[in-house]
């Protein structure tokens, strides 16, 4: 079987490298990281990726901005969204779900938590 294809989106340099390295390393999948929402209505779809991973709080097109507007590509209206964010509170965190992720990761997190979170909502259950 084929590793997971993940597009990772996160304008911190060192997250986004932290991030892509877990991700390959620790859970295996194959990982496009962007590190705009710009970047990724350009290349996500092209990528088919069985998961997105997008930071909130972005400069330009922020996280939720960047979900509406992958959803609007035919390719990519049915891959689930996991958001990353600092602001963990309740009402955000519900108002994430609403647009339609999956999963909120609160940030600072750790590698192997988000491993698994990501692999729950590929549907493959713990991966260790």
């Amino acid at each position: 079987m084929s590793a997971a294809r993940i597009v990772l989106v996160e304008d911190d340099d060192s997250i986004r490298m932290i991030s892509q390295l877990s991700l390959e390393q620790l859970g295996g999948y194959e990982v496009l990281a962007l590190e705009s929402g710009e970047e990724a209505l350009r290349q996500a779809a092209a990528f088919a990726p069985q998961l997105l991973v997008l930071d909130v709080s972005m400069p330009g097109m922020d996280g939720p901005q960047t979900l509406a507007g992958l959803r609007l590509q035919p390719a990519l209206q049915q891959v689930p969204a996991i958001f990353l964010t600092a602001h963990t509170q309740a009402s955000r965190i519900a108002e994430l779900r609403a647009l339609g992720a999956v999963d909120v990761v609160a940030k600072p997190f750790d590698p192997h938590e988000l491993c698994e979170r990501v692999a729950a909502a590929l549907g493959l259950g713990a991966s260790s």
